[in-house]
């Protein structure tokens, strides 16, 4: 993973289509300009971007199933921040996305790519906890909290029908081992396609039980 991803590299490895290359292409640039004057994500990350941030999101879409009859599935992206992975998630077309997030100026950031990008989603300028929750089939994160938290934030929208997506480091499973001690859930988890010390989580069947362990 030494060498930059580029955009071709990664349309490569994501099969998207043009167009959606396209308008990525048109969010990293605003990601750039605007990163001049509000700390969206680390400056240096920006040198590999399409690895980092792109590729890193963009990763979780293979994990969304795609509804029928029912309509797509309900994304809850919470901590979203610069959009990272909700909006890239939006602008592939996996779902209806929420985009959680309390500074105003973050907020202004996602609603210009969305509008740049011709994306539909919903903004939703709140911290999580203080949001009235709702049906949601998935629930998001990447950099936000311990897995113990996020899975606090994340219950009250997916209850025990709906899973978490959430992309973790090294200490995935120091931050699992911990979680368990709290709550019962089944865990899948897949190499990351950005980081080597990266892991995808799934995690399904989430309830809080403090009477269970949990195996990884």
């Amino acid at each position: 993973m030494d060498d930059k991803l580029t955009a071709e590299g990664f349309q490569r490895l994501t099969a998207v289509s043009r167009e959606t290359l396209g308008r990525l292409r048109v969010y990293l640039r605003l990601l750039e300009k605007w990163q001049g004057t509000i700390n969206l994500v680390s400056t240096r990350s920006l040198e590999d971007a399409w690895r980092r941030h792109m590729l890193d999101s963009a990763q979780l879409a293979r994990y969304i199933p795609s509804r029928g009859a029912g309509g797509a599935p309900v994304i809850v992206d919470i901590g979203s921040g610069a959009g990272f992975p909700g909006l890239v998630l939006a602008i592939m077309g996996a779902g209806v996305v929420h985009l959680v997030e309390s500074n105003r100026r973050k907020c202004a950031f996602l609603a210009t790519v969305a509008r740049e990008t011709n994306t539909e989603i919903t903004i939703q300028p709140s911290r999580v906890e203080s949001l009235t929750p709702f049906a949601a089939d998935i629930v998001t994160a990447r950099s936000l909290a311990p897995l113990d938290k996020l899975l606090a934030y994340s219950a009250p929208f997916v209850g025990r029908e709906g899973e978490c997506l959430f992309l973790k480091g090294k200490k995935a499973d120091e931050e699992l081992t911990e979680a368990a001690k709290k709550w019962s859930m089944r865990v899948e988890r897949f190499a990351s396609d950005s980081d080597s010390s990266g892991v995808v989580l799934r995690l399904r069947q989430i309830s809080r039980d403090r009477s269970q362990g949990q195996q990884f």
